[in-house]
């Protein structure tokens, strides 16, 4: 049966995040939108992820602005963006209000396609995106974060795809963010889960472990939908597929992308020049790091724990702490290292090894993921951690938002005289440290 394989454009949200730390600027990003909107892609993720921290914390860039910059040049393809639900794009549980108002301005500020997630897949975490993504008239897909471990199944997949699907999501998203699966593995899920869903399955999976294009190819035997791709100047290593491989591969046959590779051909030119111009923050991790299948560490996790041993001098330890982190993973329930379970388990890996002893000190993150505070976690937590945490007391069963109370009135309050507009107060409540200093800046006219 003749079936036309999506494509979705992810470059400039997950591909420059694995490979070059998410330090591109707009200002490079515009240039090429109109040929990009011109291709066809299914959407073009953009947005959401880490870009809204680093462009406050490093690029000195309203993270808003590059939403509506987009949105003025990319007028026939869906803008994506990706929430951590709850979470939204921070590394904490907010309460519903501030999930609510974020939604709702990321909307305004045209944002098309929200790609829904939880780091436990814990589905109560993402019920407040979802309802509020209906209300404001924009399209909701869920993602299911894929990983290994004892606990985790192609039923245990397909249990979490349905419950989306009643929630009422337009598409199911897998994806392996440290490249894991492998292709015999992909057909299989993708079949188990295409004979239950009516809904359009998409796949991404980077290729840190190697197989992702021969998991890409299962999945399209299987009856995928769509797949995410980078264009290849900036695909490969902890990054995606590249878009050319695929359009190629399927030219001519049932699957057949439609998308025109001259064009693709200059819009990869143009970022071969952006990927020697950001070339300074380019991971290591360049080829393919099997033991990934180990650690499971995902490609934008990799780079930045590489980046900060770095700066501590201390590069020459990540072996070790790789190595704990497969050892906290399992002590922690086998949470998949998705953010920000992939940056509350590396941050505590590597204490342990700097510390030279377990869990001699835990953070505070750690501490409220042991207590229940990000959701249930996917198999046990180690006893030790409990006594350590809880001392005898219980964990926290119910949707842990609602145990938060509304956090605005406090946030309102704590920039008064800060923070001019709701996107300037939410900066704030995601990322205050940040977001103080960009906006002292900008209402000086520094910026």
């Amino acid at each position: 049966m003749k079936k036309a394989i999506g494509i979705s454009s992810v470059e400039f949200r997950d591909g420059q995040q694995s490979l070059l730390a998410t330090r591109m600027k707009t200002e490079d990003m515009l240039p090429i939108l109109a040929k990009m909107d011109a291709v066809g892609f299914c959407c073009m993720e953009m947005w959401g992820g880490a870009t809204f921290d680093t462009a406050l914390r490093y690029l000195d860039e309203d993270p808003w602005e590059r939403v509506r910059e987009f949105k003025k040049r990319v007028v026939k393809t869906p803008l994506r963006m990706l929430i951590r639900g709850q979470n939204l794009l921070g590394y904490r549980q907010y309460p519903d209000d501030v999930v609510k108002l974020f939604v709702q301005k990321a909307a305004e500020a045209g944002i098309d396609i929200f790609l829904v997630f939880d780091g436990l897949n814990d589905l109560r975490n993402c019920q407040t995106v979802i309802q509020e993504v209906k209300r404001a008239g924009k399209t909701v897909e869920a993602n299911i974060l894929y990983t290994v471990s004892p606990v985790h199944s192609i039923e245990k997949y397909v249990e979490i795809a349905k419950e989306y699907e009643k929630m009422g999501v337009a598409a199911i998203h897998v994806e392996d963010m440290a490249g894991l699966m492998p292709p015999g593995d992909a057909y299989k899920l993708v079949k188990a889960l295409k004979e239950v869903l009516a809904v359009p399955l998409h796949i991404q999976c980077h290729c840190t472990g190697g197989m992702a294009d021969m998991v890409y190819w299962e999945a399209i035997r299987a009856g995928v939908d769509v797949i995410d791709t980078d264009i290849s100047s900036l695909s490969l290593g902890t990054a995606h597929p590249p878009t050319e491989s695929f359009v190629a591969a399927l030219a001519g046959t049932e699957h057949d992308t439609g998308l025109d590779m001259k064009l693709l051909e200059e819009i990869n030119k143009y970022f071969l020049g952006l990927r020697e111009k950001y070339k300074e923050f380019e991971s290591k991790f360049t080829g393919v790091d099997i033991s990934v299948l180990l650690h499971q560490i995902p490609g934008g996790m990799l780079s930045n724990m590489e980046s900060q041993l770095k700066q501590m001098g201390m590069l020459e330890r990540i072996d070790e702490v790789l190595a704990e982190v497969r050892r906290v993973r399992e002590d922690f329930g086998y949470p998949p290292l998705g953010t920000p379970m992939s940056q509350i388990v590396g941050v505590q890996a590597t204490m342990n090894v700097l510390s030279g002893e377990r869990y001699k000190m835990l953070s505070t993150e750690a501490k409220d993921y042991i207590r229940g505070m990000y959701g249930k976690p996917p198999g046990e937590i180690a006893p030790v951690l409990l006594d350590k945490v809880i001392a005898g007391g219980a964990v926290i069963t119910c949707r842990p938002a609602n145990l938060l109370p509304p956090g605005l009135p406090e946030f309102r309050a704590q920039t008064k005289g800060l923070a001019q507009t709701d996107e300037e107060l939410l900066m704030y409540a995601l990322f205050p440290l940040e977001a103080a200093e960009f906006l002292k800046k900008r209402h000086k006219g520094g910026l």
